[in-house]
């Protein structure tokens, strides 16, 4: 029983933290409000391209990601 909670417990904190945009592969960032894979795609070229992102604001530099996409997705976001 107590391996049920605990399992139950890990599985209840990874469907409730935020998504790391700097380590996230594309499956993981599809998991955000308005992105599906074209634009998980793009946010891992930025990446690439320019490093890490430095504050969830940035993401609005990625093409296909506008200020009302940001704002769908900013509280799922983490920058570590």
């Amino acid at each position: 029983m107590v391996k049920f909670f605990l399992a139950l417990l890990l599985f209840s904190s990874l469907l409730f933290s935020a998504v790391n945009v700097n380590k996230a592969n594309s499956a993981q960032l599809q998991t955000l409000n308005g992105i599906g894979p074209t634009k998980a795609q793009e946010i891992i070229n930025y990446r690439k391209s320019h490093g890490s992102f430095k504050s969830v604001d940035e993401l609005v530099n990625v093409k296909g990601i506008g200020p009302k996409t940001l704002q769908k997705m900013k509280s799922q976001v983490a920058i570590r």
